[in-house]
């Protein structure tokens, strides 16, 4: 005998990525739907990676000083062990975070969460940086934002490094980096 599955008791969770350059909005993003949620009664948790520090040490905040506390964590799976009671995760600075960030968000939306992570989609060289590409590719919805190019005022998807650190990882906002467009990136 066929028992056809219930599936109006299957939670229902997603994944969505917010992406970009540096100084796209990403965070401020982030924050506009977490205030959101926070608006429909949701319960929410912001994570962020420790090493973030450069505005507050604990809340998440945007270039344009906008902000919400939240939970610094060392590692993606602090995450989890710290979700169960939130119907919305917000984790912001996704790329600084170990590659099972992946595995973590999915599991979070399989319990029936809506799961929303900020991240730069490449580094200062062009290249994909930590576990974003396979967030993006697992993502239900993905947000790509653009800043504005200081060179030129265009469209700028790059992050530029005026610091001569070759690091991948080298936390900074306006001293060490500039958003640009294609062609102002190799200026």
């Amino acid at each position: 005998m066929f028992i056809e599955p219930n599936i109006s008791k299957i939670p229902v969770g997603w994944i969505e990525v917010i992406c970009g350059s540096m100084f796209s909005g990403k965070t401020e993003e982030l924050i506009r739907r977490l205030i959101r949620a926070k608006i429909a009664n949701q319960n929410t948790l912001i994570f962020k990676p420790s090493i973030d520090i450069r505005y507050n040490h604990t809340d998440i905040v945007s270039h344009d000083q906008k902000s919400l506390p939240s939970l610094p964590v060392n590692q993606a799976r602090q995450i989890l062990d710290q979700s169960q009671d939130a119907q919305v995760v917000g984790i912001d600075e996704a790329q600084f975070f170990d590659s099972e960030l992946v595995d973590i968000c999915e599991q979070l939306a399989l319990q029936g969460k809506r799961v929303i992570v900020a991240g730069l989609d490449m580094d200062f060289k062009k290249q994909p940086f930590g576990p974003m590409p396979q967030l993006l590719a697992i993502a239900d919805y993905i947000t790509k934002l653009h800043a504005v190019c200081v060179i030129c005022g265009g469209v700028a998807g790059y992050s530029y490094r005026q610091d001569p650190n070759k690091e991948q990882v080298l936390v900074g906002e306006k001293d060490k980096y500039q958003a640009r467009c294609r062609t102002c990136y190799h200026l």
